[in-house]
């Protein structure tokens, strides 16, 4: 795509941050529509937006119309995430909800594990230029089936939202809740957390491919294979984090506590882009980034179940302001670095700071949230 349309590293990064100020919008729209729309018809009508602009993304002839179609990906795609959380407070307990949004996380991370491996089969040896078009086509046509299939599954009274024993509940107006909200410090906690996390996992994931093959020198096969066993790990990752959660829990920790730690361990395998920044083509780089898979997506798992410590009854508002506020906030990072690798010719600088930002917004978190908070609803 990058070739065809003879697009520069600024204007790759403003592709992304369209599709993130996009995703912030969507995140916002959605998280207060998935509080008044039964998310039993809310999610397949998203995913099927989703699948219709990513099939129209094949049809891109540009970059204006390229950028237009990021956009709108980044709007649908931003309602997966109320109407999967709302979905797993609903149906999971407090503290097997690490897992289950582990679960949840690894089921995203499959989608990239296995869209490498079907470009790869369908463009790798074609001298057509048009040939990247044809995955668009395939894989927006599967969020079709998915519908289908959500509603055969999931019947009317499933997704009643579980109130937790240690909530206390009371069902204000979303007005009230929003400025008790905005007086919870454990609110802020959690912004600075989102900014973090998201910031160092976008930039990351939108810039191995181009990391590897322009500053490493590896092939656009080779990059794809390892982005597929890259996103392997971002699930291994997750998973851990759920095991471990529940693991620590089982042994008398405390929800809360567990999440903590967890986070922690994940954080620090994140901070190794440092290490992968110094290194050189070959095994330890590729390794080194693996440990960084798991940590950089292992953290989101814990950071979801934290916002399930705040509310039940605006779950899908309380997800969307956050989402709005981490996206909006890391979108312009994107422009920022394509720019500062068109000034520098190397990647090597941005990839060594990112992996850090998890654990400045771990530092923020304690900072912020009561040590011994009881968990309340933000409503009152």
């Amino acid at each position: 795509i990058s070739e065809q349309f003879s697009l520069s590293n600024v204007q790759y990064g403003n592709i992304e941050f369209v599709f993130g100020v996009a995703f912030a919008c969507g995140s916002l729209f959605f998280g207060i529509v998935a509080d008044k729309v039964s998310v039993r018809w809310l999610y397949p009508a998203i995913l099927v937006a989703w699948s219709a602009v990513g099939f129209a993304t094949g049809l891109s002839r540009g970059f204006t119309s390229l950028i237009i179609c990021r956009g709108l990906l980044g709007f649908f795609e931003a309602g997966h995430w109320p109407c999967a959380l709302i979905v797993t407070q609903a149906v999971m307990t407090k503290g097997n909800r690490v897992m289950g949004n582990s679960i949840l996380q690894s089921g995203a991370s499959l989608g990239a594990i296995l869209t490498p491996i079907i470009i790869a089969g369908m463009v790798t040896g074609s001298t057509d230029p048009d040939i990247w078009r044809l995955p668009f086509f395939v894989i927006g046509g599967i969020g079709f089936l998915w519908a289908a299939f959500w509603l055969m599954v999931i019947k009317p009274g499933d997704l009643d939202r579980r109130q937790d024993d240690e909530i206390k509940k009371v069902d204000l107006p979303w007005q009230k809740w929003f400025r008790n909200l905005m007086a919870d410090r454990r609110f802020w906690g959690l912004v600075l957390m989102v900014i973090s996390i998201n910031t160092s996992w976008q930039l990351i994931r939108a810039w191995l491919p181009k990391f590897l093959q322009e500053g490493r020198g590896y092939s656009e096969g080779e990059a794809l294979a390892f982005n597929s066993v890259y996103f392997i790990f971002t699930d291994v990752g997750c998973i851990g984090a759920g095991i471990v959660a529940i693991w620590l829990v089982r042994k008398g920790m405390s929800a809360h506590q567990s999440r903590v730690l967890v986070y922690l361990g994940a954080s620090l395998l994140a901070a190794l882009t440092t290490v992968a920044a110094m290194l050189p083509q070959g095994w330890p780089l590729l390794l080194t980034l693996l440990l960084v898979a798991a940590g950089s997506l292992g953290v989101f798992p814990c950071y979801y179940s934290f916002t399930q410590e705040l509310t039940t009854s605006h779950m899908g508002r309380l997800t969307g302001i956050l989402s709005f506020i981490g996206w909006l906030a890391s979108a312009p990072v994107q422009s920022l670095f394509g720019y500062i690798v068109d000034r520098t010719g190397s990647y090597d600088l941005n990839i060594a700071v990112l992996g850090w930002a998890p654990l400045f917004g771990l530092a923020a978190f304690w900072l912020l949230w009561p040590t011994h908070a009881e968990s309340t609803e933000a409503d009152g």
